[in-house]
């Protein structure tokens, strides 16, 4: 079996393991692996992707949720808008196939405790097309209804955006 290992996102000098390559690896399993997941030192988790070969998995899992309308696809769409992660993100219309959604950052001073200044809150829509890997961006924006979105994809349906107000 060959197990690929994949290069980190990016590599800061000093840091990470700038001369990783892809080996192969030979393991002598008394069954076959069958659809199971390869835990290796007890942080990194591989899942079957073709025949000899493991996928390393991401961040959401070896086998994130599907495009759709649910909370873990708005949450994987949100991830894609890279949004902050103590945003809150609200979904204002789907159909499986475009997705609405405002995402809230929450910013302000710094302050000394709780109570002692008033923060602000940041909403941005975002419009979003279903991807075989997932929601992906196709436009962003602080106004109401569909121009903004038309204007980058003039198939967006209308009726997911024509009576929204400002985010």
């Amino acid at each position: 079996m060959t197990v690929r290992r994949l290069p980190p996102a990016s590599v800061t000098p000093g840091g990470g393991c700038p001369g990783e390559r892809t080996v192969p690896v030979e393991v002598r399993l008394p069954e076959p692996l069958g659809e199971r997941d390869v835990v290796v030192n007890l942080d990194q988790l591989y899942t079957p992707d073709r025949p000899g070969l493991l996928r390393r998995c991401g961040e959401l899992g070896c086998h994130p949720a599907p495009t759709g309308c649910t909370s873990d696809s708005y949450y994987q769409a949100a991830r894609d808008a890279d949004a902050p992660e103590h945003s809150y993100h609200r979904e204002r219309g789907c159909d499986g196939k475009w997705l609405v959604m405002d995402i809230s950052i929450n910013s302000g001073p710094v302050c000394e405790g709780p109570g002692d200044c008033a923060g602000g809150s940041g909403t941005t829509r975002y419009f979003y097309r279903a991807t075989p890997t997932g929601w992906r961006v196709i436009a962003a924006t602080t106004t109401p209804g569909c121009d903004d979105v038309r204007s980058a994809e003039p198939r967006f349906p209308r009726t997911l955006c024509a009576k929204l107000t400002a985010p």
